[in-house]
């Protein structure tokens, strides 16, 4: 984390079943500050980034509103997230694209299916 911020004292974990996904979303700014951070556990998973046209600054407040993204924006990637690696988002990656967490039947990476067993996240963010 950027030595200016504070962590926020709390941690998030997230318990997602084999068939279970996480949708495209921003985190809103009103709970997350510049780096959200995660520890995956227990299975490999893709995380899909893809680069959104929404300013986090102005979405609703409505924390849980989801942009609406397509593969037909200028920027989009596919992210391997190993069982237990430590992922960081930060700036540009935290605040101008949407990150999700696939289904099992469209989780490919280099033309390799990988599939999603329970994924549990230890989620970790500074304040806004």
């Amino acid at each position: 984390f950027p030595e200016y911020s504070q962590t926020l004292p709390h941690v998030h974990v997230l318990d997602l079943e084999p068939t279970g996904v996480i949708k495209p979303h921003v985190d809103s700014v009103r709970y997350c500050g510049t780096t959200i951070s995660g520890i995956s556990l227990l299975s490999d998973s893709i995380m899909k980034l893809v680069q959104s046209k929404v300013d986090p600054y102005t979405v609703s407040d409505d924390y849980r509103s989801q942009p609406k993204v397509s593969d037909d924006n200028l920027y989009s990637c596919k992210v391997l997230v190993r069982r237990y690696s430590l992922y960081v988002m930060s700036f540009s990656a935290r605040y101008n694209f949407t990150h999700e967490i696939l289904k099992n039947e469209e989780s490919f990476f280099k033309n390799q299916h990988i599939e999603k067993g329970r994924r549990i996240s230890v989620i970790c963010r500074n304040e806004p």
